[in-house]
């Protein structure tokens, strides 16, 4: 049996949930989100606690605690949001939002254009620090992870685009011959 599927999810006041066919719409201060499950897998709302219930099938047990997660993770989108944040490191590396879209000069010959998916906000701060938030956690996470391939971390020079607090290994350059 599976320990996530089992936890109950508390919905919080001004939080409104509609169990419907294959989803739940979860409706919140910060937004909607309708989040799909797979078949086999029910929910059930009762006194403000949502609950995963799964089928005889012994196979739906992977997806018994996923579901629950999936749900969970909605539940708190429309209620906190959630938040990524990333730093620009490098001499004349900056960002800049311009209307929906926003330009990067990461130190090619050319600027880098990002369009903003809709659902989502990012706010820059200093030119080098970017804060992407929004209501649907994998989308958040996808963008962060979208702008941090423009430029990876060098292990060499430490410059490229980085997730804030994460610690980067440095690697020796080359040794001189003597």
């Amino acid at each position: 049996m599976s320990r996530i599927g089992k936890k109950p999810i508390t919905v919080p006041k001004g939080v409104t949930v509609k169990v419907l066919d294959g989803a739940v719409e979860v409706q919140g201060p910060k937004g909607k989100l309708t989040q799909a499950f797979p078949s086999g897998i029910n929910f059930e709302l009762a006194d403000g606690v949502l609950v995963a219930k799964r089928g005889e099938s012994p196979e739906l047990g992977k997806f018994h605690g996923l579901a629950r997660s999936l749900v969970a993770n909605a539940v708190a989108g429309v209620t906190d949001g959630f938040k990524r944040e990333l730093d620009i490191v490098g001499v004349g590396y900056r960002a800049e939002v311009k209307g929906k879209q926003v330009i990067f000069a990461l130190g090619y010959s050319h600027a880098v254009v990002f369009d903003i998916p809709t659902g989502i906000d990012i706010v820059i701060e200093k030119q080098t620090h970017i804060t992407v938030t929004g209501v649907d956690r994998q989308l958040v996470g996808q963008v962060a992870a979208n702008i941090r391939r423009f430029r990876k971390p060098d292990p060499y020079k430490q410059k490229g685009v980085r997730y804030t607090g994460e610690v980067l290994k440095k690697k020796a350059g080359k040794t001189g011959a003597k």
